[in-house]
């Protein structure tokens, strides 16, 4: 195997810039999508049931076809001209971002549904009994349990997700994957390049998951206390 590609500070900053377009896609799309997967829950647990099927459709239509058929609906609804910043073309950025905020907030409505719902129904009617309307209630008592409780699938999600930014390399978003593919056509080196985005994207998610597992641990800790 070659390597060598690595010692050229050419392909080092490929590397780095798909490294840091990874992290920021992911990070984009995990909280947007977490803020877009809040309002669906709200929806699906009101009352108001047209409005209520809308969102169960939504949510189980994204939740049942694969994230590559989704940007590639995505980006053909969505054909953009080239918008330059910086003489960077980011018309390949923006369907590949919907895709990601609307995939991400699918499968995180059903997080926060469950976040809410474990909620004890006592703390609710405590809140309404101090003279908090329903929406106080939700924002300052009954949300603030919900997230600490999504807190570790939240963490799960943005590692499922830094794994999913590959998809973007079909629609020309220079992520991790997709300069790796550069560097292979350019120095031959299929398996190494690969191996090197392989690894990579593990050094990325490993010790993500061990912080939230951590972090989940000293949680339930607390909670025992």
């Amino acid at each position: 195997m070659n390597f060598s590609f690595l010692l050229d500070p050419y392909y080092q900053s490929l590397l780095l810039q798909g490294l840091f377009v990874t992290l920021v896609l992911a990070l984009l799309a995990v909280f947007i999508g977490t803020l877009l997967a809040l309002g669906l829950a709200i929806v699906r647990m009101s009352s108001f049931k047209p409005l209520k099927f809308i969102v169960v459709a939504y949510v189980e239509i994204i939740r049942g076809t694969p994230i590559v058929v989704q940007l590639i609906i995505m980006y053909s609804l969505l054909r953009l001209p080239v918008m330059l910043i910086n003489n960077f073309d980011i018309s390949p950025f923006i369907p590949g971002m919907f895709t990601l905020f609307i995939n991400s907030s699918a499968y995180m409505s059903e997080v926060v549904r469950a976040g809410v719902a474990s909620v004890d129904k006592g703390q609710s009617e405590a809140g309404r009994s101090l003279g908090l309307t329903q929406g106080q209630t939700f924002r300052k008592i009954i949300l603030p349990q919900a997230i600490k409780n999504i807190l570790p699938a939240l963490g799960n999600e943005f590692v499922t997700l830094i794994k999913e930014t590959s998809v973007l390399m079909y629609s020309g978003v220079a992520e991790l994957t997709y300069q790796a593919s550069m560097i292979k056509s350019e120095t031959y080196s299929f398996m190494e390049s690969y191996l090197v985005a392989a690894v990579l994207y593990f050094a990325l998610t490993f010790p993500t998951s061990k912080l939230m597992a951590y972090l989940e641990r000293r949680m339930k800790k607390a909670d025992a206390k």
